[in-house]
């Protein structure tokens, strides 16, 4: 199982000193939307943050003009872009195909997709599909249960990764259930006092 640290809301600097930090300890390293937004591909292209074992990912959120976004994405040097399960289907078609071309990966956010559109957009085998509990919902989101419910749902998608408060408990629960290929933890690593600790941690409690 991987380990998806990502940071957000911080400087670019700032981002780009803690991706250096976490290389290695987290397996992919994610440069969330505000980031994105506050700074634009230009910048994070002419500031390459140059991983040396972790894999980048712009979390884009791609809608709309997916091809542009995603050449953009990857020339930016991102490893792995994001678009939403709620783009068109050709929209994520078209994004998948020049992830396949430029021998790069891709994940679809499942964010408030009903389950008639992920069934019609199951058929993309190498994408990792997101479930993503909202940063504004209220309530509280039980990883486990709604990653075993999705795999009964969905059991052709092999690659599954879950974001949405989890702690440490949540991580290694995920681990032995077996199910998530990656674990996306944001505030609870890079907002602590000592991102290195926090993610070895997440680390050791995602190893059986």
């Amino acid at each position: 199982m991987k380990l998806q640290a990502a940071i957000d809301r911080v400087s670019l600097g700032e981002a780009i000193t803690l991706a250096h930090k976490l290389d290695g300890i987290a397996d992919v390293i994610e440069f969330g939307t505000s980031l994105v937004k506050d700074y634009g591909l230009y910048m994070i292209k002419e500031n390459p943050v140059n991983l040396k074992h972790s894999k980048l990912l712009l979390d884009l959120k791609t809608i709309d003009e997916g091809p542009y976004e995603f050449e953009k994405g990857f020339e930016a040097n991102g490893d792995i872009l994001t678009v939403m399960a709620g783009s068109s289907y050709d929209t994520i078609s078209k994004v998948y195909d020049i992830t396949e071309k430029h021998n790069k990966e891709m994940l679809i956010d499942l964010l408030e997709v009903e389950d008639d559109k992920i069934k019609e957009i199951a058929n993309f085998d190498n994408a990792i599909y997101g479930l993503h509990h909202s940063k504004d919902a209220e309530g509280k989101f039980d990883a486990i249960s709604a990653t075993a419910d999705f795999h009964q749902k969905f059991p052709a998608i092999k690659r599954v990764a879950v974001a949405g408060g989890i702690d440490l408990a949540q991580a290694k629960g995920l681990a032995k259930q077996g199910i998530a290929d990656t674990v996306i933890v944001g505030g609870k690593i890079a907002g602590t006092d000592d991102p290195i600790k926090a993610a070895k941690e997440f680390k050791e409690a995602m190893t059986l």
